[in-house]
């Protein structure tokens, strides 16, 4: 750190504390209320991007909002392979809005997303004269400062951040601006701003349920077995008393998915709100299936009278359409996902994680048709359709389907064929497969 920029840190840090005794009048933020007798700095204001440092500065723009303190930004491929720097927010610890979800985590997010939405231009910065990875080894650790076009100065995104309390410190203390991190946490305390006010963060559900996301879900869904859950998603299909939800996740690039049983429990306003197209919150508890061998969501309830209960399912919205990615199928069949959770990489198959998501696969080569035969099973006459494409094998599992005449349609009408489908990632007797529903989600080439 050279000298200028450690004297400006430490009289910013001597101006917060002296401010009540000695009269001090630093610049106000632009957010954020002073408690009595205290005035406030605005730290992302007063320090100031030096183009001419050794530190490694880099123009990007946004490719994907992940989190209050993780973003990918778009970058020449020469500074990273792919053009993407996947960023971690140096000095700062916002609260988790992906994962297990904790309080101020969404305000957090929506703090750094609308700000750099805003941005005409942003600029990323190392803290030494290389990129700097993180502990997953696959985010690295930058400095982000923004202009927008009403602005001649940059600020520091970082910065602001501590100084709104919508971070605590993560080696705040360890870095180029290491001094000014400190003063503008110091001051967010003083404040008694969000996660250092004390109080309920208003877009928290305080109920029993463990708050998450289906990628934290699906990734370590035995570290919850017995739990009550609440997560939220889209409604993509909704049969035998069983919704499927799905929900994309920028991180990743895919979606994850769970499947929830609600049996006949639940009421008919209950019932309504797994509507397919719906985007919802549930709230239920983690079961491991012995019969299916599949992990799913149970005991989902609904009171009407209390329909903001935090323990309740809840409609947050409709008109959605489910997914139905493109899927290579080589990657259903041997690919695999790296997923950070809890700061460590974890390498699972790709077709686990996607379970219970709507995907799409063309150009199957059905060879082989087993149909099901017994007339006291409601499958009767389901058939599984074995696939070949690209040098591998999938598996096509049908419910008992008819034609637009009613007729069953049996396994003349695929087999030596090629087709396209769309359906749901499901798992039987060892073997991931996709799930058809309808004759509609078949095309016969």
């Amino acid at each position: 750190m050279g000298a200028a920029r450690k004297a400006l840190a430490v009289t910013l840090t001597l101006c917060v504390l002296l401010c009540a005794l000695a009269g001090c009048h630093p610049t106000q933020p632009t957010t954020g209320t002073a408690a009595p007798g205290l005035e406030v700095v605005d730290y992302a204001a007063q320090l100031k991007l030096n183009m001419s440092t050794s530190t490694l500065k880099q123009e990007a723009t946004v490719k994907t909002y992940v989190d209050g303190d993780t973003v990918h930004f778009n970058v020449p491929a020469s500074v990273m392979d792919g053009g993407v720097l996947k960023a971690r927010f140096l000095a700062i610890n916002t609260p988790e809005s992906t994962g297990k979800i904790e309080e101020y985590g969404k305000a957090a997010s929506n703090f750094t997303k609308e700000t750099l939405k805003k941005a005409t231009s942003i600029i990323l910065e190392s803290d030494t004269d290389t990129w700097n990875a993180d502990s997953t080894g696959g985010r690295y650790l930058v400095w982000v400062w923004y202009k927008t076009a009403e602005m001649t100065d940059y600020r520091n995104l970082n910065i602001e951040i501590l100084q709104n309390g919508l971070a605590i410190a993560s080696n705040s203390g360890g870095n180029s601006y290491g001094d000014v991190a400190l003063a503008a946490i110091a001051q967010a305390k003083a404040q008694k701003l969000n996660v250092h006010s004390g109080q309920k963060d208003p877009d928290f559900y305080y109920g029993e349920a463990v708050e998450l996301d289906l990628k934290e879900l699906r990734s370590n869904v035995e570290k919850y077995n017995g739990l009550k859950v609440a997560f939220n998603g889209i409604v993509t299909m909704n049969a035998n008393e069983t919704a499927y939800v799905e929900v994309y996740d920028s991180e990743t690039d895919m979606y994850y998915g769970m499947t929830v049983y609600y049996g006949y429990g639940l009421n008919g306003d209950g019932v309504q709100i797994l509507n397919v197209g719906n985007e919802v919150r549930i709230v239920g508890t983690v079961q491991y299936y012995e019969t299916g061998g599949t992990w799913q969501v149970s005991g989902l309830t609904y009171r009407s009278m209390k329909p903001k209960d935090p323990n309740n399912i809840q409609k947050l919205s409709d008109g959605h359409q489910p997914a139905y990615v493109l899927t290579d199928p080589v990657r259903f069949a041997t690919g695999t996902v790296d997923v950070v959770v809890d700061e460590t990489v974890t390498t699972l198959p790709y077709a686990k994680l996607a379970l219970s998501t709507t995907v799409s696969m063309q150009n199957l080569y059905v060879k082989d048709v087993y149909t099901t035969t017994n007339e006291e099973s409601s499958s009767n006459g389901a058939m599984t359709l074995t696939c070949e494409v690209d040098g591998v094998t999938i598996s096509i599992r049908t419910v008992v389907l008819l034609d637009a005449q009613g007729n069953l349609v049996t396994a003349d009408a695929f087999l030596g064929k090629t087709i396209d489908i769309r359906g749901l990632v499901d798992y039987f007797d060892g073997t991931y497969q996709i799930k058809v529903f309808t004759m509609n989600d078949i095309t016969i080439h």
